[in-house]
């Protein structure tokens, strides 16, 4: 049996990553996670499969136990989560990084680091390749994140190099979907939950910056296939769904979606928030075989339905 670790498991990607493990019944998956932004409800579903097994952890403590993989997933990923506790989002960065490629390095596990199309900054060049070193503020109120996500990749390329640690890394574009939780201040969920409750929706800047939009489902794929890609790929390699959209464009499809009576909300940028994101998948295209196939017209179906529920469930 293959015998897999998901730190972050209870979080958004990490839940979804984890529903995708377990079909698999050659695969024993081991969900880690501290609840600082995971979440119960998106695993209950689990709880009790016999391929199944929830530790309570922080990614932080090292960890002893025989794996064949490891997904590390592990690190609050919302601008409201992270800047909550820039100190404890950097930390998880870096411990926990360097906890996880001690444990592959340990049981020559194959291991593979869930970075960030953030390591970009305010990008100069557009679409993003992989080569593009970036434009990142290490003194904002970001940096936690970015920078954190950049010295975890350099913490894998440097265990591949001195240890020969077998490494994967990924750079995960603007993701969205079900399990996303309905608090966590990214746009997609925002726009969604104010449209369903007439809210007015909150438009960062003039809302002509753009974000390319990737359903979670395209994403796990992606994922996977690069886990299970010849050892000599180490990445790393974008995630993403090139589909370019302005925040103007996206409030629009919600409200027309939503049939919701909502207006605009104009309020000022965030300090160093992104103009342009857009990834170049070619990379992912060649070796992976992969490129998302869920159009933004239908993921934000599914993810309303999913948000409808919840609200319809609370009340």
């Amino acid at each position: 049996m293959n015998t897999i670790l998901v730190t972050g498991g209870a979080g958004f990607l990490g839940s979804n990553l984890c529903s995708a493990l377990v079909k698999n019944a050659d695969n024993y998956v081991i969900c880690m996670d501290n609840f600082y932004t995971g979440r119960i409800a998106n695993i209950q579903h689990l709880i009790g499969l016999r391929n199944f097994e929830l530790i309570e952890r922080d990614v932080t403590i090292p960890y002893d136990r025989k794996v064949d993989q490891i997904y590390n997933a592990a690190c609050p990923a919302s601008p409201p989560a992270y800047q909550k506790r820039p100190t404890y989002t950097t930390k998880t960065n870096f411990l926990g990084m360097m906890n996880m490629l001690d444990l592959a390095t340990k049981y020559n596990a194959k291991i593979l680091q869930f970075s960030t199309s953030e390591v970009y900054g305010n990008p100069l060049v557009h679409p993003q390749t992989e080569d593009y070193w970036g434009n990142v503020n290490p003194d904002g109120i970001r940096s936690c994140y970015d920078e954190g996500k950049r010295c975890a990749e350099t913490l894998c390329f440097d265990y591949h190099r001195e240890f020969g640690t077998r490494i994967k890394l990924i750079r995960i574009f603007n993701t969205y979907g079900p399990n996303m939780d309905p608090k966590d201040g990214r746009v997609v969920s925002n726009f969604i939950l104010q449209a369903l409750k007439n809210e007015a929706i909150t438009i960062y800047g003039d809302g002509s910056q753009t974000r390319s939009f990737c359903y979670v489902d395209d994403l796990i794929d992606g994922i996977i296939r690069m886990m299970n890609s010849e050892d000599s790929f180490l990445g790393p390699v974008n995630l993403g769904n090139p589909a370019e959209f302005t925040m103007l464009e996206l409030a629009q499809m919600v409200i027309d979606k939503t049939k919701s009576q909502s207006s605009f909300a104009f309020c000022p940028l965030p300090e160093d928030d992104p103009i342009q994101r857009r990834p170049d998948i070619s990379r992912a295209i060649e070796h992976l075989n992969w490129m998302p196939t869920c159009s933004l017209d239908l993921g934000l179906d599914r993810t309303i339905e999913y948000y409808s529920k919840l609200i319809e469930d609370a009340e």
